[in-house]
């Protein structure tokens, strides 16, 4: 089991805007800031020559081993109006589509796995525990609690890598606050520091850390793709360091990843074809700070964080200024169109309805490609028609078009965070999906 992933409508549209919202990330809280198998040789990314890159706001790492406890989100109500007020506004997005039924071919392409019989959107993060409960997919370990619940955060943060191996079951009864202000302030919400709660997007970017702003390493800790180490259980990331952080060099690292018994790592096998499929977790970090991003990367046009789009800052009505923590699409707030987005943007609701429209279109084109090599590879192994190396051959060849095409159908921009990205992806599914049915004829 994974993280419930979204292709949820507020999130799609990752602006293209002009401008970072003056002091979003800065201030107090009424000002305040927003929030083990061997495997190949990577290339190691040098650290910063200086404490943080020009214009990053660096964050703070989070204790471990202290006796941690959390401070639940409803406990800072009354002191933080504005910002609880705003959090709460997230029970407005309860709307919840099921892939399933959407994108009928998926049932296929994720066969013998949980996604195959209930994968529900992701709605506002106010519901993350009842969504847990709520999905067909069964539970097993409590690794599955890793982003839903700061009780679990907490306790990974006391008791190291062994939470995550936890039955689900047995740490049920422990959750008390669901996503809230741990998470990203730890309980130093007070003055707005952004804390990196979860340890292994810190062992992640490792000597990047502070080239990173702490607005995008916020989202990250969860907007990321994850696997399960095949060993412990404990959340886990497939690189070090910016520079290893592509799709290419992922799927190279998850390939030489294995097993106590030596198997290749896999999310779950293929019971009619055999391959050992991987399932992708939505990778907006990696795919928003990935080169070609216009905001983002590191050529990016106009530098611009997951905070200055998604958590802009408010004016009261008493004119106090202080940072929305109701998480919705830009397109869905106008003053962030008008003030900031036209600059540069013309029509930026229609640049983005094209770019989607252009992604969605391919990525179904080729999931549906994607459904029927399955069945065809499946009817070939059924007749006897392919075996021996052949079939590992072509085994690799279908898991790794899989996963290009998985990195684009789970990550909630649609395109428009990463069109280069995106396009990348999509190519390499493509080549993969040819290749493997070359390989049938």
């Amino acid at each position: 089991m994974k993280h419930i992933q979204s292709k949820d409508w507020q999130f799609y549209a990752i602006v293209l805007a002009f401008s970072v919202v003056v002091g979003l990330i800065t201030g107090n809280m009424n000002k305040d800031k927003v929030p083990s198998a061997a495997v190949p040789a990577q290339s190691e990314t040098a650290a910063a020559e200086t404490p943080a890159a020009t214009g990053v706001t660096v964050a703070k790492r989070a204790e471990t081993g202290t006796g941690v406890t959390v401070v639940k989100a409803d406990d800072y109500a009354e002191q933080y109006p504005l910002q609880y007020t705003s959090y709460r506004m997230n029970d407005e997005n309860d709307e919840v589509v099921e892939y399933t039924e959407a994108n009928p071919y998926i049932q296929k392409l994720y066969e013998g796995y949980g996604f195959a019989h209930s994968y529900g959107s992701a709605r506002g993060h106010t519901y993350v525990i009842t969504d847990l409960s709520a999905t067909g997919r069964p539970h097993k370990l409590a690794n599955c609690y890793t982003c839903k619940t700061s009780s679990f955060t907490a306790k990974v943060l006391n008791d190291g890598d062994s939470a995550y191996a936890m039955a689900f079951d047995d740490f049920t009864d422990s959750v008390e606050d669901p996503f809230g202000c741990f998470h990203c302030h730890a309980n130093g919400v007070g003055d707005g520091t952004i804390t990196v709660t979860h340890g292994y997007l810190t062992n992640a970017v490792a000597d990047d850390f502070e080239k990173i702003d702490a607005a995008n390493l916020s989202c990250g800790q969860c907007h990321s793709e994850y696997y399960f180490d095949p060993e412990t259980k404990a959340t886990s990331f497939a690189y070090k360091g910016l520079a290893n952080m592509t799709p290419d060099l992922m799927l190279e690292y998850e390939n030489n990843l294995t097993d106590s018994e030596g198997n290749m790592f896999a999310d779950w096998v293929d019971e009619d074809t055999g391959v050992r499929k991987l399932k992708v977790q939505h990778p907006e970090f990696e795919t928003f700070l990935g080169e070609g991003s216009p905001h983002g990367g590191p050529n990016a046009v106009m530098s611009l964080t997951c905070a200055d789009c998604h958590m802009p800052q408010k004016t009261a009505d008493d004119g106090t200024v202080y940072t929305s923590h109701y998480w919705v699409s830009p397109l869905d707030d106008q003053d962030l169109l008008n003030n900031t987005c036209a600059k540069c943007h013309k029509d930026l609701a229609s640049e983005v309805a094209a770019i989607q429209k252009e992604t969605t279109d391919r990525e179904n084109q080729l999931g549906e490609a994607l459904a029927q090599l399955d069945s065809d590879l499946a009817a070939a192994i059924a007749e006897g028609r392919i075996e021996g190396q052949d079939l590992e051959d072509i085994r690799m060849t279908v898991r790794n078009a899989q996963w290009f095409w998985d990195f684009v159908y789970v990550e909630n921009s649609e395109g428009v965070h990463n069109q280069q990205l995106t396009k990348h992806c999509l190519d390499k599914a493509e080549e993969y999906i040819k290749q493997a049915n070359a390989m049938l004829q």
